[in-house]
């Protein structure tokens, strides 16, 4: 395995390890599902690099669509969270009221 794809691989864990250690705020856990995110589409793009099938290079695009997708959600939210409870704490929000 070569350093690249271990670095890409180290990347996805220390961001799933920040969304484990940061969930309480809302932004932390935002940066760090973005970074998992990138390191999925590095790994995919270099796997769609390696393996010369006209096909496979459409799934880094679609990739990217569904993270500019998750993006513009998640800053709906925190838009939506700071300015109605005027912090971004995860803890204190029950989202189950109406």
């Amino acid at each position: 395995m070569s350093p690249t794809y271990i670095n890409i691989m180290l990347a996805f864990t220390i961001s799933l390890l920040g969304i484990l250690i940061y969930r309480s705020h809302l932004i932390a856990s935002l940066l760090c599902l973005e970074g998992i995110i990138i390191s999925l589409f590095i790994i995919a793009a270099l796997i769609a690099s390696n393996i010369h099938f006209p096909l496979i290079n459409i799934i880094p695009i679609i990739l990217l669509v569904f993270a500019a997708c998750e993006t513009a959600v998640g800053l709906a939210l925190l838009v939506s969270i700071s300015n109605t409870y005027g912090l971004d704490h995860i803890h204190n929000l029950n989202l189950l009221q109406c």
